[in-house]
């Protein structure tokens, strides 16, 4: 009988026709990164969203070794000098502290001098709310007559300057005048801040960089404060270091609202009051040249310190000291 011989039965090698080799599992890799993805935006999305949220609604209680107690925040006020001298109160800006006036305390020695901490700012308290300029002025109002003061002599840097402006224009029984350091005159008059400045205001990266905010970042967004080389002082980093993001901006959002309801020279023309404005004729934050707004204020006397910036305390605390120093001995009633 005659034997068959069948060959090996082998499958195909090919795949299926149409799909070609490789395909799926390429699909099923770029949908898993997808996935990756969107997970990974959405876990970073809800971090940044809570980091903005814990951050907007931080505060802190007053830290200062001279508090007034008020009902809201209570204020970090330091006095110096005889107290039955002439009265001058020193009115930090933005950010600042009682610190910022350090350098002009030596030719002021002979006076009363009061130095307030905003609310927001230094030892003072940090809450939520309260930092309207008209508010922030009724606080420095409330201070000086829990202190006793009767008459002052009162001095605002910068956004300190609308302080200053906002408690003379309710307080005309206690302002008997008034000096202005480098506080803009009106809104359009600012040049800018510093790029850390404009990225701490802009939403949740603002948020995150505060939170992620080092010493370095701080000197950084000082960088326009000053025209001159500045040593600045550790305590003055320190005090910013201890804010609260909301004290900040809020702060900064009240000073743009009061000057853009109404500039500061027009506040001032009615009030009758004796007027010294100092300005730093190389301010990076200021335009020098809106110093001459001030004009529209009757016999206001207007300085312009050739080769200074921002903050003629540090800059020029000599020339600036002395300036402060005659305009309360001699200009201003006591």
């Amino acid at each position: 009988m005659d034997e068959k011989t069948t060959a090996p039965h082998r499958q195909p090698a090919c795949s299926p026709p149409d799909t070609p080799p490789g395909k799926p599992r390429g699909r099923r890799s770029r949908s898993r990164r997808r996935r990756i993805t969107v997970l990974a935006v959405g876990v970073l999305t809800a971090l940044l969203t809570l980091n903005a949220v814990s951050v907007l609604t931080q505060s802190a209680d007053a830290s200062g070794g001279h508090l007034v107690h008020i009902p809201g925040g209570d204020l970090n006020v330091v006095q110096d000098g005889p107290p039955d001298a002439p009265t001058v109160v020193l009115i930090h800006g933005l950010g600042g502290s009682t610190s910022w006036w350090a350098p002009v305390l030596p030719a002021l020695r002979d006076l009363h001098v009061v130095r307030v901490d905003l609310l927001g700012h230094g030892g003072s308290a940090k809450p939520a709310n309260g930092y309207g300029i008209a508010d922030q002025s009724r606080r420095v109002g409330t201070a000086l007559d829990r202190l006793g003061v009767r008459r002052a002599i009162v001095v605002g840097h910068s956004t300190g300057g609308a302080v200053a402006t906002s408690l003379a224009e309710q307080r005309s029984d206690l302002v008997a005048a008034i000096a202005l350091i480098d506080a803009g005159p009106r809104l359009d008059a600012y040049i800018g801040g510093s790029f850390v400045d404009n990225l701490v205001t802009t939403p949740v990266v603002g948020q995150l960089i505060w939170r992620l905010r080092t010493d370095g970042t701080v000197r950084a967004a000082l960088s326009t404060a000053f025209t001159r080389k500045v040593a600045v002082p550790d305590r003055i980093v320190s005090d910013i270091q201890g804010m609260t993001y909301r004290s900040l901006t809020a702060t900064d959002e009240a000073s743009s609202a009061y000057l853009k309801e109404r500039p500061l020279p027009d506040r001032l023309a009615g009030l009758g009051l004796p007027t010294l404005v100092i300005f730093g004729s190389r301010d990076r934050r200021w335009q020098p040249s809106s110093a001459q707004d001030y004009r529209r204020v009757p016999n206001a006397r207007i300085v312009i310190l050739e080769g200074v910036g921002h903050t003629p305390m540090f800059e020029d605390p000599d020339a600036t000291g002395s300036l402060l120093h005659g305009f309360a001995a001699e200009d201003a009633p006591h």
